[in-house]
């Protein structure tokens, strides 16, 4: 269909994400894939805490839930953003800059 697609999901683990890739790869259609992070645990902890969910009976991760997931390292190239003291708006042009847009 010509349009372009985000895929905006927590993929911890090696074969989720190898899994996103080959989605793109069976349909010949190119990929990014980005890391977003933030490298201040206070600010990280703060954000798990403060974070509001607007799907009705759906619970959010606790601090010690997200502490505790289990995470695989990148094993490949890819584009991390640190969203540590920044706003959405400068972690989007960090982002922009590093895509080339």
């Amino acid at each position: 269909m010509g349009l372009d697609v985000v895929a905006d999901t927590v993929n911890p683990i090696h074969i989720t994400r190898q899994a996103w890739r080959n989605v793109a790869e069976s349909i010949n259609v190119p990929f990014v894939e980005i890391e977003v992070i933030c490298s201040d645990e206070q600010e990280h902890r703060n954000r798990v805490e403060s974070r509001t969910s607007n799907i009705p009976g759906f619970a959010l991760p606790t601090w010690d839930q997200v502490m505790k997931r289990h995470y695989e390292a990148w094993d490949r190239d890819h584009i991390v953003i640190d969203t540590a003291n920044k706003t959405v708006a400068e972690s989007m042009m960090t982002l922009w800059e590093q895509l080339g847009l």
